[in-house]
């Protein structure tokens, strides 16, 4: 750890050995600095706001001189963004984004040098002593797809990489042909007789198993970069994630399908469990997804919700969005840490909060929670209230409890933290009946004052939406450290939300406005309703163009049959 501590306690960075190959600015080695010193005190993940005022002092509008030493960092691969699953981000977006070191820095650190370690050539031991190459090739794969698509792509670092490249499939070759031991996955891979591109796809993904590192290079856009250098190749080996490629029909891989707005489907692709058992000669470190999914169809109260929004996207209140900006700085590791070394917080315990999003239906409590899951890096297990209430008529008891024993059970199987989300918790959050005489109210009042103590005792991050504040038990209340509210959309974010939801590539009328649909008075969840309906109906039509008649006349029907706000409607969801 010799040139670790050097670099940390270096007082001069143009004189330090580390620094000076880095092949970057005295500015960029500064925040490396502080960051690399900042993994004493168990922090990893930072807000790009707090490191520029600590390491430079600015703030406001002076922090954003130093975005463009973040981006450089970004390119070189030195530091890595923490909420996004690649970096291709604009300077802009950098101010509330959240980046951590890379792995390739660490390695920098720990080895006081940068470069490349060719494996010597020796034949392979076992198994993974073999994949252990491939993942390498992979590694340097997605550098040089990083680079093909940097907005900064440098040449010298390119030519570098791809050598290095070369060099390790060379190495591979010489390996495996010295070696005498049979290795099981080449020949359980040599049966299928699998070209280049599609190894290299199926090493991606049982990386991507091992590590669980980049959620991205499980969709088809992140692989086909690995194995394409330009725009022709992509077209052309998509064939490899047909129903009737060797992969997919031999049962390689597999893939989950996730419907997006208007028709669109995403794929992930994955390893399915009987092949990852084949090959390996022991059983694989499994991604917290795969986990996750397989803990969550053996119950059936929780829904697992891994979410992509990100809280910049969300159209809020200016008050609201500072709050939540407040909120998630307050969560940050290095504030916990403070408050950990004041005395305030529990050293024992992780992050904690209990959060209640209150407001009108449809204007974002739902979908800022998956927002504000995704700023943390943690994933939800979802609760609807609304739905599962009704089914515990004479078992309040056992079943509240069993809301949280099941929730401890799996993020202690799977040994992380995720967010407990109750969604319309209105009828668990409102006032106890204060006279109590039929079995009913006793029922409901057991049932709140096991929900209330089960509560008081949780570890972790908490969030319950509701539709009214005023609703809510004050002994409920006082449990819930913040409360944000959310309100109805004014006129100009209103028209943010129609730009943001109508369809991108749909043709409108001449003189289209929207402007014109923003005068009424919707919230976003009725906005993305209006618009999908209208959408079936201007898809009947022979010749499809958006109108504002056609807007206008599902406004109208949405808002006569809205019941004041009783209509439960998502945002975005």
């Amino acid at each position: 750890m010799k040139y670790y501590i050097d670099f940390i306690n270096s007082k001069n960075l143009s004189n330090n050995e580390l620094a000076k190959s880095l092949n970057c600015s005295i500015q960029e080695a500064k925040i490396l600095q502080y960051m690399s010193k900042a993994l004493l005190n168990n922090q990893n993940n930072f807000l790009v706001t707090n490191i520029i005022e600590n390491t430079f002092n600015a703030k406001g509008s002076e922090s954003t001189k130093y975005l463009k030493y973040i981006k450089s960092l970004l390119n070189l691969e030195y530091i890595s963004l923490a909420n996004e699953t690649h970096n291709d981000i604009m300077l802009l977006e950098l101010l509330n984004a959240y980046i951590s070191l890379s792995q390739s820095f660490l390695r920098i650190l720990e080895n006081g040098k940068v470069g490349f370690d060719l494996p010597t050539i020796t034949a392979y031991k076992d198994d993974f002593d073999y994949i252990k190459d491939e993942f390498l090739k992979i590694s340097l794969l997605q550098k040089l797809a990083f680079l093909r698509r940097s907005e900064k792509n440098n040449s010298k670092i390119y030519t570098e990489t791809h050598s290095n490249l070369i060099s390790i499939i060379n190495c591979i070759t010489k390996r495996l042909e010295i070696t005498h031991k049979k290795l099981n996955i080449t020949s359980f891979l040599k049966s299928y007789n699998l070209n280049k591109e599609e190894q290299i796809v199926f090493f991606a993904l049982l990386k991507e198993e091992y590590y669980a590192q980049n959620e991205r290079m499980r969709e088809m856009g992140a692989l086909l970069e690995l194995i394409s250098d330009d725009e022709y190749p992509k077209i052309s080996n998509r064939y490899i994630f047909d129903e009737k490629s060797p992969l997919i029909e031999n049962g390689l891989i597999d893939y989950e399908e996730d419907f997006l707005g208007f028709g669109g489907i995403n794929r992930s692709f994955y390893i399915p469990a009987n092949i990852l058992q084949k090959i390996m000669q022991k059983t694989p470190r499994k991604s917290q997804k795969t986990l996750l999914d397989s803990m969550i169809k053996n119950q059936d109260i929780f829904e697992l919700i891994v979410p992509k929004e990100h809280i910049e996207n969300i159209i809020l209140p200016s008050k609201t969005k500072e709050t939540l900006d407040l909120l998630i700085q307050q969560l940050d590791t290095q504030v916990i840490n403070r408050l950990k070394k004041w005395g305030i917080k529990d050293s024992k315990k992780g992050i904690d909060a209990k959060i209640i999003f209150y407001g009108y239906p449809g204007t974002g409590k739902t979908i800022t929670a998956y927002a504000l899951s995704n700023a943390l890096k943690k994933p939800i297990l979802s609760l609807d209230c609304s739905k599962i209430l009704s089914m515990w008529v004479g078992e309040s008891e056992k079943n509240v409890r069993k809301i949280f024993d099941t929730y401890k059970s799996i993020t202690r199987d799977i040994k992380k933290d995720a967010i407990l989300l109750l969604d319309e918790a209105d009828q668990f959050l409102s006032q106890r009946s204060t006279l109590g005489n039929s079995s009913v109210d006793k029922m409901y009042n057991q049932m709140q004052n096991i929900f209330l103590e089960q509560i008081e005792k949780f570890d972790g991050i908490l969030i319950a939406t509701t539709n009214l504040l005023d609703n809510i038990d004050q002994a409920f209340s006082r449990r819930f450290s913040y409360k944000i509210e959310f309100l109805k959309p004014n006129f100009e974010q209103r028209i943010e939300i129609w730009k943001k939801l109508l369809p991108k590539d749909a043709v409108y009328e001449k003189g289209f406005n929207v402007d014109k649909l923003a005068v009424f008075e919707t919230t976003g969840g009725q906005i993305k309703i209006i618009i999908k309906n209208t959408a079936y109906k201007v898809a009947t039509k022979n010749k499809p163009i958006f109108s504002l008649e056609d807007f206008i006349a599902e406004i109208k029907k949405e808002m006569d049959s809205s019941f004041d706000g009783s209509k439960s409607l998502g945002f975005l969801k």
